[in-house]
């Protein structure tokens, strides 16, 4: 392989790192602002797995607020100098709410945030395999 060559590989690699570090930040925080009352995306109420809504001492409205308020963090931490540690939060949060979609029959959903749990995983990966925090 060519010096031209592994330059274009590398820079495909940036390029991919990129895509992935403003995806996982800037949707947890989109995500993340809807939730604190604005609904815009859709009603996140109806995602609440209601044994979880009744195991919490904060009302249904609080809970959201402060899911959202950890999204927000979490995107914030993928845009930050923290792309690591933020991914891998990402990910483990995207693999928590599936888990609790499961019970509510929302397997579409818990799909594709598992898929999703795998995109900010291999974010984490990537940004350890760069050398990058």
């Amino acid at each position: 392989m060519n010096n031209n060559s592994q330059q274009f590989q590398v820079q495909k690699v940036a390029n991919v790192w990129w895509m992935l570090k403003f995806t996982f930040g800037l949707v947890p925080i989109l995500a993340g602002l809807d939730k604190l009352g604005f609904n815009f995306i859709t009603n996140w109420a109806k995602y609440l797995n209601p044994t979880l809504v009744n195991m919490v001492p904060v009302s249904q409205t609080q809970l959201l607020y402060l899911v959202g308020v950890i999204e927000i963090i979490a995107g914030l931490l993928v845009l930050t100098h923290w792309t690591r540690f933020g991914a891998y939060l990402v990910a483990a949060w995207l693999t928590l709410i599936a888990v609790t979609l499961i019970p509510m029959g929302m397997y579409d959903i818990s799909i594709r945030d598992i898929g999703l749990a795998i995109g900010a995983l291999s974010l984490g990966m990537l940004t350890e395999a760069l050398g990058k925090k």
